[in-house]
């Protein structure tokens, strides 16, 4: 049997590009991540992925059952195994450890793909609309230096760089045409395309750019990924109704049964994969005043099909200052629709813009939900930096991350040309 293409992850986030990657048959060799949750998320996954390999499941499940600690599942992989998440920022200060670290991984074998993409925030729309010069100070404009130092180092025959729509016009293009001349330099054509999400059977509007690189000396068909239709036919209901009913703030289990058999989208989507295992579907608290809100959003929606708008509430709910910014600032996930709107991190601050449609259970979305939108499987666990404590870095990891179903699109569509 042939090796698997190898590939880097870098900027590897809680791990949604790197799992299509694997679900598409290539091989981690190095996940490369500054943020310490993250890189927890991401060694989980490596246990997941080779205790299943393994046929030692039940360890993994133990784990999420809380049955035994995040220390004793990661004693049950090999250490090499775990070495392969690198906890670092990408720069300068740390190539040259990073670089040492990925060596030992490789011993001696070459890459095949570089993947991954900067944080989005410094090229975003709304990043650059918060900012009065436009985030032009922002060292993360200039990470592509970075990827483009790597692509030099490993020569890898292609590289996948994800990144917002925001890229295309940050610095009036200059950016994205400053980045194209240095890649060329460093020996890659690329391409752009711009892609959506819920074409590729995520129940979720996000748009993202996907670039694709290749080695100039290489002749290489690019397949157009503009071009996959894999619309599943679902709505927004199909994640959200076979799970219990939970209330904001209410004490669970954190492993919990599901309250319905599965249907066709979770299984075609590998989200629920016959295992059965529910974790982190736990409600945040809100305040009364929230409640309220949440409840008078539902209800116009259920009415009148109408997202509410913040001068509909009656004055004793508008303690806002900045009534402007808060104007669309309160949503609900509406099931009846195709796709959602866009999960960002801004989950972790609050689900003001997440409400689940169900009035009884009157609260924001949970991890799981919010993870469900990004198609990454329920056995997919989103870690804290202390055992137990992740909800607030768990949505920051899944806002930022890239759905694994697109991930697998795209990965898929590469495969067949390599």
């Amino acid at each position: 049997m042939p090796d698997k293409f190898k590939y880097i992850d870098l900027f590897a986030g809680a791990g949604g590009l790197s799992e299509g990657f694997v679900r598409a048959g290539y091989e981690p060799v190095a996940h490369v991540e500054m943020d310490k949750a993250a890189c927890y998320t991401l060694k989980t996954r490596v246990a997941y992925h080779y205790l299943k390999s393994e046929n030692r499941f039940e360890e993994y499940v133990s784990y999420l059952k809380g049955e035994i600690s995040r220390d004793v599942l990661y004693s049950k992989v090999p250490e090499e195994l775990l070495d392969t998440v690198i906890n670092l920022p990408i720069g300068d200060d740390h190539n040259i450890t990073i670089h040492n670290e990925i060596e030992k991984q490789l011993k001696g074998k070459t890459v095949d793909l570089i993947i991954g993409g900067p944080p989005c925030q410094a090229y975003s729309l709304a990043g650059r609309s918060r900012s009065s010069n436009g985030m032009r100070g922002d060292k993360r404009n200039y990470l592509y230096v970075q990827y483009a130092g790597y692509l030099e180092k490993y020569q890898p025959r292609l590289f996948v760089f994800e990144n917002v729509y925001g890229l295309l016009s940050a610095g009036n293009g200059i950016y994205l045409e400053n980045m194209k001349k240095l890649f060329l330099k460093k020996g890659y054509n690329m391409k752009i395309f711009k892609i959506e999400a819920n074409n590729f059977g995520v129940l979720q509007n996000r748009k993202r750019i996907i670039i694709i690189g290749w080695k100039t000396d290489q002749n290489f068909e690019i397949p157009d990924l503009e071009l996959i239709r894999l619309i599943s036919g679902d709505n927004v209901s199909s994640v959200l109704n076979d799970l219990p009913e939970v209330q904001a703030g209410e004490l669970t289990s954190q492993f919990i049964k599901y309250k319905t058999k599965t249907n066709n989208y979770l299984t075609e989507s590998t989200i629920r994969n016959g295992i059965d295992i529910l974790t982190q579907h736990q409600a945040r608290p809100h305040t009364a005043q929230d409640k309220e809100i949440y409840r008078i959003a539902v209800q116009k929606w259920n009415k009148k099909k109408e997202r509410l708008n913040y001068n509909d509430l009656p004055e004793r709910l508008k303690t806002h200052k900045n009534r402007k910014s808060f104007f669309d600032r309160f949503k609900i996930v509406a099931s009846d629709q195709p796709f959602s709107q866009t999960v960002v991190a801004h989950i972790a601050k609050d689900g003001h813009y997440y409400i689940h449609p169900d009035i009884k259970q009157n609260r924001s979305l949970t991890v799981r939900e919010a993870a469900r939108l990004q198609s990454f499987p329920d056995d997919y666990f989103f870690e804290g930096i202390k055992d137990g404590k992740a909800r607030t870095p768990a949505f920051k990891q899944i806002g930022n991350a890239v759905p694994p179903l697109m991930a697998y699109g795209i990965a898929k569509k590469i495969r067949e040309q390599l």
